[in-house]
């Protein structure tokens, strides 16, 4: 699936396109709910979708088939974000929590509470050891996902919208509703 694309729609579907050409490669149906947020594993064979229907989807992207539905969030699903490991995945729910998932067993691993409102973006650290969430509580967290404890807690001035890890681990971007971006460093920190 190299130089391929996905599109999320609120009608319940993801498209994969190939870049190069504009060729639709694949329309993959199965939420009930609009898709808010898809995530490509590092080899490019699945995805995992997350949706207003509370859950996640499991995709197989070479066969164009659904794989599994990973429920456990009660509120709808905003974000999600694949291990470089490509076995495991974050999501991140208005239900205040985040999931870790196994994908080659569709199972959680375990649920992720610290924030007290919607958390609107997942990001994980280049090791695959540690996750960055946002949240309209307006802080972003420092997860370590061995142990499912917060390492850190930044608060800005409003809510946070998005976040990001640089390659080099240690680099977080992020932005929030007042059109602000936040360049942070994760040194000093166990985990």
């Amino acid at each position: 699936m190299n130089c391929s694309v996905f599109s999320l729609s609120k009608n319940t579907t993801l498209k994969l396109w190939y870049l190069a050409t504009g060729t639709e490669l694949a329309t993959l149906t199965g939420h009930s709910r609009g898709v808010n947020a898809v995530a490509i594993a590092p080899d490019g064979k699945r995805a995992v979708s997350a949706s207003s229907d509370n859950t996640l989807k499991l995709w197989d992207l070479e066969r164009g088939r659904e794989l599994a539905t990973l429920r456990g969030h009660s509120w709808s699903v905003n974000a999600v974000a694949i291990a470089p490991d490509g076995f495991r995945a974050v999501s991140a729910s208005m239900d205040k929590t985040l999931k870790l998932w196994d994908l080659e067993r569709a199972t959680e691993l375990a649920t992720l509470r610290g924030h007290s409102w919607s958390v609107n973006a997942v990001a994980i650290a280049p090791d695959g050891k540690r996750a960055v969430s946002a949240s309209d509580d307006k802080t972003l967290k420092l997860w370590d996902l061995e142990t499912g404890e917060v390492l850190a807690t930044f608060t800005g001035d409003a809510d946070m919208l998005s976040c990001a890890v640089a390659p080099d681990g240690v680099t977080v971007v992020a932005g929030d509703s007042g059109g602000r971006m936040y360049f942070l460093r994760l040194e000093g920190l166990s985990g």
